[in-house]
């Protein structure tokens, strides 16, 4: 599969010889998706805390008399029928929200995911991309100048220059192949890869 490749200062150059193992898959809308929610539950804390009705503030005391008043029957105000009464099921801190996806399936998706964002042409690999300064400036007008507004770039090493200068861009990601995680892939509307990426996420993903 070829894939279209831009030069160090941006410009169309000609095009790179892709895996079509990684690249050329059909698309899994079933496969994917199971893979981002899987992320997304993995990602999230169990930190929330409700009470049940032994840790509701409230008193003792019989509310009212067993019999002759009309009203039903009621022993404490912290029952979970009253308004300020504890939970019946409470959510604990330590609830486990983690779903698991093997690796085989991990890696299908994110070949998927890859592949599909070829085919919508948002995938594009570039020889190499530096700045000569840790300045957001720099980095904003040259990815002004592609053309990207919203990017993930995904490069070999971490440039310290490149890193510090995209801090401050909201729609802006700096990450190396291991992290390219399945939520960024698809949040961001254009992914751009240096040529030497490249290499190691067809390595990773073989």
């Amino acid at each position: 599969m070829e894939l279209k490749l831009l030069n160090a200062q941006g410009q169309a150059a000609s095009n790179v010889a892709a895996a079509d193992t990684i690249f050329g898959r059909d698309y899994n809308e079933a496969l994917i998706h199971q893979v981002v929610v899987a992320y997304q539950a993995n990602a999230r804390g169990g930190n929330r805390k409700q009470k049940d009705r032994e840790e509701v503030h409230h008193t003792t005391k019989k509310p009212w008399r067993q019999k002759g008043t009309g009203r039903a029957r009621a022993g404490m105000s912290s029952s979970p029928l009253w308004r300020g009464g504890g939970r019946i099921f409470p959510n604990s801190p330590d609830e486990n929200f983690t779903h698991k996806v093997n690796k085989k399936m991990y890696r299908a998706g994110i070949c998927s995911i890859l592949s599909q964002l070829a085919r919508e042409d948002r995938l594009t690999i570039i020889e190499d991309l530096t700045i000569e300064a840790p300045k957001t400036k720099l980095l904003s007008q040259k990815l002004t100048g592609m053309g990207f507004d919203s990017v993930l770039i995904i490069t070999d090493t971490l440039d310290e220059n490149l890193l510090l200068a995209s801090r401050n861009l909201p729609n802006v990601l700096v990450v190396e192949p291991r992290h390219a995680d399945p939520m960024s892939l698809v949040f961001y509307k254009k992914i751009l890869v240096t040529k030497a990426a490249l290499a190691k996420i067809e390595e990773m993903l073989a």
